[in-house]
């Protein structure tokens, strides 16, 4: 196995978020990788509600994304990681994901559990099990709910 030199890893600012994040920068520690972190926020209500994922926290604009960046930022230094950068987009956790996977080649993605083995996860799809399936990179996900 080679060494994971990029390493993303998404947060909604949820407790069960940041677990991965810490995950994710005790990878990134050991590996001495670059941790991004992603929050990915909707402009208004309606551009949330479309989404029709009940099992995520939508998060409502930007400024609520770049205080949930900040805490799990906060986290990852703490865990270890000592490359962090924090970013955000605007639309679906999915589509965010795959786009930071996508432009800075990384290596790994980390995703906590919440909503994979939920109803409207198995009906709909979650988050986790949607980024493993367009992911062309390996997918860590972190047990952080029961």
């Amino acid at each position: 196995m080679s060494a994971y030199q990029t390493i993303v890893v998404g947060t909604d600012g949820s407790k069960s978020s940041l677990l991965a994040v810490q995950r994710a920068a005790a990878i990134a520690a050991a590996f001495e990788a670059r941790l991004i972190i992603g929050c990915a926020f909707y402009d208004s209500e309606k551009s949330a509600s479309e989404t029709l994922r009940q099992d995520s926290v939508q998060v409502l604009g930007d400024e609520t994304a770049q205080a949930n960046l900040a805490a799990a930022k906060e986290a990852a230094e703490a865990a270890g990681a000592g490359r962090v950068e924090a970013e955000v987009r605007s639309g679906s956790p999915v589509d965010a994901l795959m786009a930071l996977v996508n432009e800075h080649g990384a290596d790994l993605l980390v995703v906590g559990n919440r909503g994979i083995n939920s109803l409207t996860g198995r009906l709909l799809g979650s988050v986790p099990a949607e980024v493993a399936r367009q992911s062309d990179c390996d997918v860590m996900i972190v047990h952080t709910v029961n």
